[in-house]
Order: C-alpha cells, then sequence, then structure tokens
C-alpha cells in the first residue's frame, strides 16, 4: 500500500479553497489540510492520477517523470501545476514553478511495481501488458 503524501504553498495573492480544489482534482480521497500558507495531505492511492493521465494519454510522460523523480529504491517525487490541476487535469512542472507546485512524494516498497501499475510502458501509445 503506497503512502502518498501532497503538498503545495498557499501564496498570500491565491484563494486557499481553490488551491484545495485543484489538489483535490487529482487526488479526490485525500485528507487535506493548511496550515500557515501550506496545503499537506495524504492520499490512500494512486487511483484517480492513473486514471487522468490515462485519459490524457501521457503515460509514458508520467511513467518518466515517477522514474527520474526517484529517491533510492522505495520513493519517487514529483510536481504538478496548481493552475492545471485546478482544472482537473494533471500537467507535470519543475519544483520552482511561479507559484509553486503541487509536491507529491509516493512511498511503496515496492515502487517498481506500483510505477508499472500506475504508468505502463507503451508501444504506440497502447498499454504494454505484461
Amino acid at each position: 500500500m503506497p503512502t502518498v503524501t501532497v503538498s503545495c504553498p498557499v501564496n498570500p495573492s491565491e484563494d486557499p479553497a481553490k488551491v484545495r480544489m485543484a489538489v483535490e482534482s487529482i487526488f479526490p480521497d485525500a485528507e487535506v489540510s493548511e496550515e500557515e500558507g501550506l496545503l499537506r495531505g495524504t492520499a490512500p492511492s494512486l487511483d484517480h492520477f492513473s486514471k487522468q493521465i490515462r485519459r490524457q494519454r501521457i503515460l509514458d510522460t508520467a511513467r518518466s517523470v515517477m522514474l527520474k523523480g526517484r529517491r533510492g529504491r522505495s520513493r519517487t517525487v514529483f510536481h504538478l501545476s496548481k493552475q492545471v490541476a485546478f482544472v482537473g487535469k494533471v500537467s507535470f512542472s519543475g519544483e520552482r514553478a511561479l507559484l509553486g507546485p503541487i509536491r507529491v512524494e509516493v512511498e511503496d516498497p515496492e515502487l517498481d511495481a506500483l510505477i508499472e501499475t500506475v504508468a505502463p510502458e507503451t508501444v504506440d501509445g497502447e498499454e504494454v501488458r505484461i
């Protein structure tokens, strides 16, 4: 069972409710709280995220980002655009995005298997079933 932690800054110019909506549009089952300009939460899974990257047909990108963000054998970190998440879409961003990204940290003892499930390899746009 993965541990999915999400966090992002809430800038003074932003509506905290809208930032919360952005996070919850990608992780609808996350338990989110705000503390001093930072939204923080945990989600029980990456199921909705996985469905969304399939709908958007960005499996290869998601897989690449998750693999590139590996920290050791059991953890990966990646960042998502808050603005794009607000409209229910996934868009990967850098760590230093203008308004601050949504930081996603995933821990799982079987990280390779999790990545394979969430963002499997594709050939000509079709998932490769192993």
